[in-house]
């Protein structure tokens, strides 16, 4: 196939600085269901299971009013589909509305940001009150204490939206680039966090490259929480390789450098080093040609092992993922099975095969 794999010989091999297996154990506990524990309770010793990515829950802060709390401006809410059924038997919420958390209750006068010297200002459309200060006071605590795996904010509000907010000027709206006064605080001091909003979320693409993203924040949180070694860190960051590869080779190669200095830096370094470069490259967007790159260098640590049809096959559908014929899920599928098969467990432990429930069905969609 022109512009594929034509076979399995052209499967890329995995590169030389892969560091060898070694699994952590399968004691991993499941997170509490409260969505704030207590700061600074440790995970389980092993928080990561030898397999599957289901046991670690993601915090995800919410705009209350997603996922049906009464507090719009009109006394209503805007539950979201996606979000309240079938996201939410995965994930913990930590649900927030700063309306009500400056004390403006529900019902209450709609606002809206309208423009000044000293930057946008939110103000009530009826009674001009000006809650620009209240809202910066609160953005800033709750930036400052924040610890979720991601944050699903309300579209277009003048205090949640993170684009697309009209700022005004009387009664006209002169820009519409602007994010809500919350949203922006929080954005600017979290910039790693994935952030979407429900309307951006009916995206295929976007809504599963935030939930791949939630779940790995989430696993390497549970991680660093725990009583880990040097040892553990090598076997956490082996399980991911893939999964930071097919996002950002470059944050995957300082991720690999942070590991390397496991032994000489501190533990706190060691896990801020870590910790960032693996945000980092969770933050770039997966291209098909990475996704590819990626399901090679799986393919290639167990091709030799298959018979020539399996290989052949294997390369295929490779091939017509690449070409846009099938959603990453097949090829992802067949790597697992053929991976069981044979017991190449370093393959099929990679977190990118399964990089959370499956039951979500988000790899379902062919690239465009």
């Amino acid at each position: 196939m022109k512009g594929g794999v034509s076979g399995m010989d052209t499967l890329m091999k995995p590169d030389a600085n892969y560091v060898p297996r070694n699994p952590m154990p399968a004691s991993g506990t499941a997170a509490s269901r409260n969505p704030m524990p207590t700061s600074g309770t440790a995970a389980s010793r092993n928080p990561m299971p030898a397999s599957g990515t289901a046991e670690v829950r993601p915090r995800v802060a919410v705009s209350s009013c997603l996922i049906g709390e009464p507090v719009r401006f009109n006394g209503g809410h805007s539950r979201d589909r996606f979000l309240s059924r079938e996201l939410d038997a995965y994930v913990d919420w930590v649900p927030i509305c700063p309306e009500i958390a400056i004390g403006l209750g529900a019902p209450r006068e709609s606002l809206h940001l309208e423009r000044s010297p000293d930057g946008p200002h939110l103000i009530g459309r009826k009674t001009r009150a000006d809650h620009t200060a209240k809202m910066a006071a609160f953005a800033t605590e709750r930036a400052r204490d924040l610890d979720v795996d991601g944050y699903v904010f309300k579209a277009k509000s003048p205090s949640c939206g993170i684009h697309g907010v009209p700022l005004y000027a009387g009664e006209s709206a002169v820009d519409r680039r602007n994010r809500g006064l919350f949203a922006a605080r929080i954005m600017d001091d979290h910039p790693l966090l994935p952030v979407e909003d429900e309307g951006r979320l009916n995206d295929p693409l976007l809504r599963e490259t935030f939930v791949e993203r939630i779940f790995a924040h989430a696993r390497l949180r549970a991680f660093l929480d725990s009583d880990w070694t040097p040892r553990d860190l090598v076997a956490f960051h082996t399980r991911h390789k893939m999964q930071l590869l097919a996002h950002d080779p470059v944050a995957y190669g300082e991720a690999g450098r942070a590991v390397a200095m496991a032994g000489v830096l501190s533990r706190r370094e060691l896990a801020a080093r870590y910790g960032h470069a693996f945000r980092t490259a969770l933050s770039s967007k997966a291209s098909i040609g990475r996704h590819v790159n990626a399901l090679q260098h799986c393919a290639g640590m167990i091709g030799e092992s298959l018979d020539p049809v399996r290989r052949a096959d294997l390369a295929e559908t490779i091939a017509s993922y690449q070409a846009g014929l099938v959603a990453l899920s097949v090829p992802a599928a067949l790597l697992r099975h053929d991976a069981r098969g044979e017991g190449a467990d370093w393959v099929r432990e990679q977190t990118y095969l399964a990089p959370y429930p499956e039951a979500l069905r988000l790899r379902n969609h062919v690239p465009a």
